[in-house]
């Protein structure tokens, strides 16, 4: 079940499953984001389906010493292509999915058949899931917010303290593996909730995230073992602000 904080009322195992202001449309995702123009990674292997794994928009050592270079590597290469791998297996004999993005897949899967339901959710969740993650970080970014999300965030929690412990406390409180999002609720603030494993609030007819941080323990295990805590305060110093006000102004006006 998906737990909200708000201000008014307030990674378990290893997955076996695998900033500048340029668009960077997201491949087989349904749309494009804000993102980084910095270099970016080669992907791994030929496209064995409709889904390929999108390009890490910078550096594997560019996040360090928050998030480090092998973690980055590992999460990349292996994590998210064995989501896009599987996805790619999943709707194999299936063409009218095979026509769908990620997004569209897990916006609608009660069209899914019962059979691949489970596995295209965890798939195209984890796919959808960590492209966005990439995005939302970013070298050099941190710190506290500018612009309409800075607004958005005094009005919904107060002050940007209030809601960073609201994030983290969301991320810590998902037992196991799981996600830690900011949605913009439908009162027009900030809302803060949980999922578990690769599920993703649209899945129940929610609102499209503005902020996502992944708790599972292959995000940060290698650096922070068990110390959750850490990486999530570690990870506010990656984030790329200008990637969330966009999504921000995005949800705005959806």
């Amino acid at each position: 079940m998906t737990r909200s904080f708000s201000r008014r009322g307030v990674v378990g195992g290893l997955a076996a499953a695998g900033a500048g202001a340029a668009l960077v449309t997201t491949s087989r995702l349904g749309g494009t984001v804000k993102g980084t123009t910095a270099q970016a990674t080669p992907t791994t292997g030929a496209p064995t389906g409709p889904f390929t794994l999108p390009p890490l928009p910078y550096d594997y050592a560019a996040l360090e010493p928050h998030i480090d270079t092998q973690t980055m590597q590992i999460h990349h290469d292996k994590h998210h292509q064995a989501y896009v791998d599987n996805l790619n297996k999943a709707v194999a004999e299936l063409p009218d999915l095979q026509a769908m993005s990620a997004d569209e897949l897990i916006r609608n899967l009660d069209q899914v058949p019962e059979a691949q339901r489970t596995a295209i959710r965890n798939n195209a969740g984890g796919h959808v899931n960590h492209t966005l993650f990439w995005e939302l970080m970013g070298p050099g970014g941190g710190g506290e917010p500018t612009g309409p999300i800075a607004e958005a965030v005094a009005a919904s929690f107060g002050d940007f303290t209030a809601f960073q412990d609201a994030v983290t406390a969301a991320g810590l409180g998902r037992f196991g593996s799981g996600w830690a999002w900011v949605t913009l609720g439908p009162d027009g603030k900030l809302a803060i909730t949980n999922t578990p494993n690769q599920d993703n609030p649209v899945m129940e007819d929610g609102p499209a995230p503005i902020l996502g941080i992944d708790v599972w323990e292959h995000a940060y295990y290698l650096k922070y073992q068990n110390k959750r805590k850490d990486y999530l305060t570690a990870w506010w110093n990656t984030v790329n602000w200008q990637t969330v006000n966009a999504r921000y102004e995005q949800a705005q006006s959806s």
